[in-house]
């Protein structure tokens, strides 16, 4: 049976201080990669230097930069699956032309191993 978080059409939110900031819509799926369309709500635009800076360190291939990028999105905001729950662990990118991808984990990183 397919996973319904990663059916087409199934919308993932992202959420600061409990407020709902960008939605993204499931395209596609390439395990362990999740890609969906993006539309940014009030709220976001803060976060947009963040995911610029992320890209740039991406496309330099700077991964130390790329990793914290990605720690500072983990602590400023939430997602969330379309039934609401909170992911515990994700790994976000949003890109310019309006797209996003994420990897996703069940548990928190600290707890994934045991």
């Amino acid at each position: 049976m397919a996973n319904p978080n990663l059916t087409d059409g199934s919308v993932w939110r992202l959420h600061h201080d409990g407020r709902e900031i960008a939605r993204l819509t499931v395209t596609g799926a390439d395990m362990p990669w999740t890609h969906a369309a993006f539309e940014a709500l009030p709220g976001f635009e803060e976060f947009r230097p963040l995911f610029a800076e992320q890209e740039r360190a991406v496309d330099e291939e700077d991964w130390d930069r790329v990793d914290a990028c990605c720690t500072r999105i983990r602590d400023a905001l939430t997602l969330t699956f379309p039934d609401g729950g909170p992911v515990a662990e994700f790994t976000l990118h949003i890109h310019d032309d309006g797209t996003a991808g994420w990897r996703w984990y069940d548990k928190p990183f600290d707890e994934a191993d045991r």
